[in-house]
C-alpha cells in the first residue's frame, strides 16, 4: 500500500496520483505539484488515502507545498492572462484566416510557457502564427489541436439528461462508442436522438453495455424459431428488461401472439425444419426459483427481558383495548335534577300525594291517586282509592267491609248475574273525586 493523493487539474475530470511528500492534505486544498512542464497548481479531491501499488504509475511525483496567498495570487494573474491571451489568439487567426477554432488558453504557474488548444477538420500550417504570438507574449508558445470530445471536455456544459458533462466531471478517459450499442439497447437509431454537444454518440451508452450483453444471451433473436411449453412457434416481439418473449405459434391459425418469459422457451438449434419435417423437441421447462425469505434476526437477550417483564409483554394495540375497556365502564355522574323546575308528567305523584307518603294528614274532601311515581315506578306511600274498586290483590271480604269503614251510605256491589262479562280490573284508571252512591246521588 502506498500513501497517496489525489490532485485534478483545472477541474477536467482526470485525477492523478502525487506523493503527499509528508504533508498533511486535506480535501479541497490548493498545492503545487511538479510535472513534467514544471510546477503547477491544482486542487486536491482526496486528501491522505492509501492504494495499491497496482494503482500508481511510477514514477510517482511529490507535492511540493500547500498553496500560500503568493500562490493564489500569481494563479489570478495567470487567469487574467489567459483571458487576453485568447483574445489576442483570435484576432491572429482571423487575421491570417486560418481553418480552425480556438478552444481555450493554458499559462503554466511559472509564466515560462503558452499553450493554445483549437480543433480543426483538417491540418492547418500555422507557423506564420506562433511566430506573430512569440512576439507578443515572449515566451514559449505550444500550439496544440484537440478533437471535438476534448473539446465539450474542457468547456464543460449540461447535457440532455440535465446533469453537468460526464467528461467534464469524472471520465478519466475516452471509451468507443458505437451504434451497435445503441442497437442492442433497442434506442431510436436517429443521430441527434444518441449523440451529445459534441457531435459524437454519448459517452452514456457503453455504461450498461455489459448488462446487455448479458441479458441478450438468455433470450433467443427477434425471428427465431422457438419451441415453448405449448408448441413451437416464431419469437415476434423481445423485451430485454423484462425478460419476456411474445411468441406466434404454428399450431393456431390466427395471429394471436402469446407471451412467454425466458424459461419458459428456448431457440431450435437449426432453426425452423423443412416442410414435411418434424422439429425435434430439446426444450425441459425449468420453473424460476422462488426468492428466499429472509427471517428477521432475533436477539435472545431482548426475548429474556421481554418474558420477564410482564410491562413489555402488553403490545400497544392491547394496551389501547384495555384504555377502551375501562373507559366504557366508567358512568357519567348523574345531575341532580330539581323537582320544582320540573314539569308534572301524567304519572307523577303530586304534594299531597307526598305528605301522605310522609305520614301528614291528607287534606280533607281530596282524593289523591298515588299508583305512579314521578319516575314510573309504584308510589311508596299509602294511596287512597275510590270506593267500590278493589286492588287486584284485596281480599273479597275487605271489599265487602270498604263501606262500613268510610261511614257512607252506599251500598255492596250486586252481584253478577250468569253469563255476564266481568269488568276488566284496570289499575291505570283512577277517579279523582268522591264516588257516587248508587242511584246517581253524591253520598
Amino acid at each position: 500500500m502506498i500513501e497517496v493523493v489525489s490532485i485534478k487539474f483545472k477541474n477536467r475530470g482526470k485525477c492523478y496520483f502525487f506523493s503527499p511528500n509528508g504533508l498533511e492534505v486535506h480535501t479541497g486544498d490548493r498545492v503545487i505539484v511538479e510535472t513534467s512542464k514544471g510546477l503547477e497548481i491544482a486542487d486536491c479531491t482526496h486528501g491522505n488515502h492509501n492504494v495499491t501499488d497496482t494503482a500508481v504509475v511510477q514514477p510517482l511525483r511529490c507535492v511540493q507545498r500547500i498553496a500560500t496567498k503568493d500562490d493564489l495570487r500569481i494563479a489570478e494573474l495567470n487567469v487574467q492572462r489567459e483571458k487576453e491571451a485568447f483574445v489576442i489568439c483570435q484576432e491572429k487567426i482571423a487575421k491570417h484566416k486560418l481553418d480552425m477554432k480556438l478552444v481555450d488558453v493554458e499559462c503554466n504557474f511559472e509564466g515560462t510557457k503558452t499553450m493554445f488548444f483549437f480543433t480543426s477538420d483538417g491540418r492547418v500550417d500555422f507557423r506564420e502564427l506562433v511566430k506573430d504570438l512569440a512576439g507578443i507574449f515572449r515566451n514559449r508558445i505550444e500550439l496544440r489541436q484537440i478533437g471535438v470530445r476534448d473539446e465539450a471536455k474542457m468547456i464543460g456544459g449540461i447535457g440532455i439528461c440535465g446533469r453537468p458533462y460526464c467528461c467534464s466531471q469524472f471520465l478519466d478517459d475516452f471509451q468507443p462508442v458505437s451504434t451497435k450499442m445503441a442497437k442492442i439497447q433497442s434506442l431510436s437509431l436517429n443521430p441527434a436522438k444518441i449523440s451529445g454537444s459534441c457531435g459524437r454518440l454519448m459517452c452514456c451508452l457503453r455504461y450498461e453495455q455489459e448488462a446487455y450483453e448479458d441479458l441478450i444471451k438468455k433470450v433467443p433473436k427477434q425471428g427465431a424459431f422457438v419451441e415453448t411449453k405449448d408448441g413451437f412457434g416464431t419469437a415476434v416481439q423481445i423485451n430485454l428488461l423484462r425478460q419476456t418473449v411474445k411468441v406466434r405459434l404454428d399450431d393456431e391459425g390466427d395471429d394471436s401472439l402469446h407471451l412467454y418469459k425466458s424459461n419458459e422457451l428456448c431457440a431450435v438449434p437449426g432453426g425452423r425444419p423443412r416442410e414435411g419435417e418434424k422439429p425435434v423437441s430439446t426444450f425441459r421447462y425449468v420453473p424460476e426459483p422462488e426468492p428466499e425469505i429472509e427471517e428477521p434476526e432475533t436477539n435472545p437477550w431482548f426475548l429474556e427481558a421481554q418474558y420477564n417483564d410482564p410491562a413489555l409483554l402488553e403490545t400497544p394495540a392491547d394496551a389501547a383495548g384495555e384504555e377502551q375497556h375501562r373507559s366504557s365502564r366508567r358512568r357519567r355522574p348523574k345531575k341532580p335534577r330539581s323537582q320544582e323546575a320540573r314539569p308534572e308528567s301524567k304519572g307523577e305523584t303530586r304534594p299531597e300525594a307526598k305528605a301522605e307518603h310522609k305520614g301528614e294528614d291528607k287534606p280533607a274532601g281530596k282524593e289523591v291517586s298515588g299508583g305512579r311515581s314521578h319516575r314510573g315506578g309504584r308510589s311508596h306511600g299509602k294511596s287512597t282509592r275510590p270506593e267500590g274498586r278493589a286492588h287486584s290483590g284485596e281480599t273479597a271480604a275487605r271489599q265487602a267491609e270498604a263501606p262500613k269503614r268510610d261511614g257512607t251510605a252506599a251500598q255492596a256491589a250486586p252481584a253478577r248475574e250468569e253469563g255476564a262479562k266481568p269488568k276488566s280490573n284496570n289499575r291505570r284508571r283512577y277517579y279523582h273525586g268522591k264516588p257516587k252512591a248508587k242511584g246517581g246521588e253524591k253520598a
